[in-house]
């Protein structure tokens, strides 16, 4: 199972997910799917986002469990 470690970097960083939403452009609800694991892929335009605005690599990113 792939978990993504969102939550804990916005915490470290003193960020939102609402900020990250706006930075993004993407809906709560979608950001929840990604981070609750409900989403089945991710494109690569994303995972790039994620690094981009929580400033980590992907390997800080995801957590494979």
């Amino acid at each position: 199972m792939v978990n993504f470690n969102i939550e804990e970097l916005l915490k470290k960083q003193n960020k939102s997910k609402y900020w990250l939403c706006q930075q993004m452009n993407i809906t709560n609800r979608n950001l929840n799917r990604v981070i609750n694991g409900e989403t089945d892929s991710i494109s690569f335009k994303y995972l790039e986002c994620f690094c981009k605005y929580l400033s980590c690599s992907v390997e800080d990113l995801i957590k494979i469990v």
